[in-house]
């Protein structure tokens, strides 16, 4: 780890701190992959073999068109497995929304807890919206799709990660999740309130996105308390050995802009340390 084997060293070197800037996507993680395949399996099954289709369609999704089927309480979490057999495109950007955002969110809370957090927000975006249907403001007609769990991933991440960019389509713009849940809050909001083209769904939408969002800001409970303490020990030496890189990177800058004498004794201790791990990764 010496001064020459640095970039500051080069003539055409050209400082930039991006790299110490950005946060690596960690692989998915199980529950996010269970997750999408019992989803896609399910999805699968229904348009593959139409009898079991209409069957667990008529048991299991969300039906609030008599008082017998809004009070059959298993359906809050089954209609979140379902998606509409008509198309393809509401199961893929579900699936795929859960792919890039649950796996930045599930290390955080745990395998366990991000399951129980995923089928809440689903859970409650299911009741908002049967309240809604009981009280005439919306028509009760049957509701299927993970939407409401997804949304609450993404008002958790814009409170956790508000830097985090997305791509919304069809714009192709990228923007920060934290200003696309306000967006989106605003047009669910929108169009339960004006009754618009599939205003139920919106309902499970907007309070599925509100449960996370509040879930990851309340301060009793929030994920942010959680997150020392759910690092191992093998993620702790990676993430104080790429402290003390960073660190290294910018003393050698130093010393290169300025010389060795401009370093402090914390400065000299830092590359002393650096030099010592260096050579015990080479023994």
């Amino acid at each position: 780890m010496g001064l020459y084997d640095r970039e500051y060293t080069r003539e055409n070197y050209q400082p930039s701190y991006d790299r110490y800037q950005r946060i690596g996507m960690p692989k998915a993680t199980s529950m996010v992959v269970r997750l999408m395949i019992i989803n896609i399996a399910v999805f699968l099954v229904s348009i593959l073999f139409r009898p079991v289709g209409v069957f667990v369609y008529q048991w299991f999704q969300l039906d609030p068109s008599s008082p017998e089927r809004a009070l059959q309480l298993w359906r809050l979490v089954t209609y979140q497995f379902l998606h509409d057999p008509g198309g393809i495109w509401h199961i893929f950007f579900n699936m795929f929304v859960l792919y890039m955002f649950g796996r930045l969110l599930e290390p955080h809370l745990g395998s366990r807890k991000f399951l129980i957090f995923y089928l809440a927000c689903g859970v409650v975006g299911g009741v908002f919206y049967l309240l809604l249907a009981s009280i005439g403001f919306l028509p009760a007609l049957p509701m299927v799709g993970a939407s409401g769990s997804i949304l609450g991933i993404i008002g958790a991440c814009a409170v956790l990660f508000p830097r985090i960019k997305m791509i919304i389509f069809p714009i192709f713009i990228p923007i920060s999740i934290r200003f696309a849940a306000v967006g989106f809050a605003a047009f669910y909001a929108l169009t339960i309130l004006f009754k618009g083209y599939n205003a139920g769904g919106q309902a499970a939408h907007l309070a599925g996105m509100a449960t996370g969002a509040l879930y990851a800001a309340w301060p009793h409970i929030s994920v942010r308390h959680n997150l020392k303490s759910r690092t191992s020990p093998w993620q702790k030496n990676i993430q104080d050995q790429q402290q003390l890189a960073a660190q290294v990177d910018k003393i050698l800058e130093k010393v290169y802009r300025h010389g060795v004498s401009s370093l402090s004794h914390k400065e000299k201790q830092i590359l002393k340390r650096a030099t010592q791990l260096h050579q015990e990764m080479k023994k």
